[in-house]
């Protein structure tokens, strides 16, 4: 028992330090954490920008190419089935293409 409460002891204390070694304060310049943020943002914009605009929207983009040319297949198969052909599914996918392929022009602004 005595064992026992000593590893929790050591782990414990083990603990406490890691996570005092890792923490870092981040410190407003004078007071102001506005400018903290800002300086902040202003520096990582181009990587985020530069990430966004050539990984997360391209593959947006890809994933929604896939998924609205096999709705409209089947859609397609359906209106064999049933005579009948449903465009509200492939109509809001194609939507949704539409702004991810646009969006790297005006989301930059916005944001």
């Amino acid at each position: 028992m005595k064992i026992k409460l000593s590893k929790l002891l050591v782990l414990a204390v083990a603990l406490a330090a890691v996570i005092a070694v890792m923490s870092l304060s981040a410190f407003a310049a004078a007071g102001s954490v506005s400018t903290a943020i800002q300086s902040t943002w202003t520096e990582a914009k181009s990587q985020i920008q530069a990430v966004v605009n050539n990984v997360v929207f391209p593959v947006a983009d890809m994933i929604l190419t896939i998924v609205l040319f096999v709705k409209i297949g089947t859609a397609y198969f359906d209106y064999r089935k049933h005579g009948q052909f449903e465009f509200t599914a492939p109509a809001i996918l194609f939507a949704c293409l539409l702004f991810t392929l646009t969006a790297p022009l005006y989301i930059w602004s916005i944001v």
